[in-house]
């Protein structure tokens, strides 16, 4: 049997801070994700932080509302379920919850969730969220040891961190960094979760991810678009990541 291929999800996080920075409202986030999902991307991705320097609330609900007119695309919302994130599951109910453990002022995502450290905290949270029909994902940490534990406390998938594989790569230690997240994916599947992943990975380091990488889900891209998307535009950029992901398939 053909596994499932993996959806492509855009963050559009990027789109919002270039914005923000004059009042004109230009670029328009809600015209970036009609455009990548004219393209073919299979979901929208924001990570609205409580100091609003990209997405802000008015976003994600524009957003929300965009994605209803789009059937079978996949809305995901980022956060931290102790800051914001949980305003917008229970307002909105997103496709896909995903709970990451920034600092208010974080500069970007660096980590995952901790067990057991985390997990009498996140428990009633991913209760709640899923209590409204909305899929949990933890952004973890490669740590098969871990994944067991994310399913405990309730977690449909995890979104594995994929930063550390994405500064390894051309380097002597990419084999031992794929392995660990190879492995990790492999013991989220033992666990019944789904696998996800994202954060630094682009158009040179992706098939190569996924193809070693059992069974992942979806992918959430950000960064590494846009600044693609500034050179060759959201349809072909947009385009040229599935062509990634469809050679990982082959």
């Amino acid at each position: 049997m053909t596994a499932a291929r993996t959806s492509l999800s855009v963050n559009l996080n990027k789109v919002a801070l270039v914005r923000n920075t004059r009042h004109l409202g230009i670029p328009s986030v809600t015209r970036a994700a009609t455009l990548c999902l004219q393209a073919g991307a299979q979901g929208i991705t924001v990570h609205p932080r409580p100091d609003e320097r990209h997405i802000r609330a008015g976003d994600v609900r524009e957003l929300s509302v965009l994605l209803r007119a789009w059937p079978g695309r996949e809305f995901n919302i980022e956060g931290n379920p102790l800051h914001n994130l949980m305003d917008f599951v229970r307002e909105l109910r997103p496709h896909q919850a995903t709970f990451v453990p920034d600092g208010e002022g974080q500069f970007t995502s660096d980590h995952g969730w901790r067990f057991p450290q985390d997990a009498e905290r996140l428990r009633p949270l991913i209760a709640e969220a899923k209590a409204l029909g909305v899929r949990v994902s933890l952004f973890m940490d490669p740590d098969p040891h871990a994944m067991a534990a994310a399913r405990a406390v309730g977690a449909d998938r995890v979104e594995l961190y994929t930063e550390p594989y994405a500064q390894s790569w051309g380097r002597e230690q990419q084999a031992f960094e794929l392995e660990r997240y190879a492995a990790a994916a492999r013991a989220a599947h033992a666990a019944g979760l789904g696998v996800n992943a994202g954060h630094d990975l682009n158009r040179d380091n992706l098939t190569t991810f996924l193809r070693t990488v059992p069974g992942v889900s979806e992918v959430s891209i950000g960064h590494a678009l846009m600044a693609d998307a500034l050179e060759l535009g959201y349809r072909a950029t947009v385009q040229d990541y599935q062509r990634c992901i469809a050679e990982a398939h082959t």
